[in-house]
């Protein structure tokens, strides 16, 4: 299968996460579109720019885009993600996804920033 790259110009939906597994950095997760509103790229930043912890939401979120420009649907990596025991995502990736996914299926309004 090969890479279905996104116009350069596209919708796109932030959410924001204020807290995860207890940590102090709140996260903005960003989901570009395809032109039939399919989930294309997604974008995952901290507000500690600069840090480790920056850095894996960034590669996690190419990963995330790279999986879903050759075929893979978000909840399909939704659900191939590590979980907790009472079914929390245990990464910040499960979380971004979780929301994405959320969105998708109909909860528009009220994740949307």
């Amino acid at each position: 299968m090969s890479r279905e790259r996104l116009p350069d110009r596209r919708q796109s939906k932030t959410f924001k996460i204020p807290r995860f597994a207890g940590l102090r950095a709140s996260y903005h997760i960003t989901a570009g579109n395809y032109p039939d509103d399919r989930i294309g790229e997604v974008f995952i930043s901290t507000n500690r720019g600069g840090s480790a912890m920056e850095a894996l939401a960034r590669d996690v979120a190419i990963l995330m885009s790279l999986c879903l420009q050759f075929g893979c649907s978000i909840s399909t990596i939704r659900d191939a993600l590590t979980r907790e025991s009472n079914g929390e995502p245990s990464t910040i990736a499960g979380a971004a996804a979780d929301a994405i996914a959320k969105w998708e299926n109909g909860d528009r309004h009220e994740q949307t920033r």
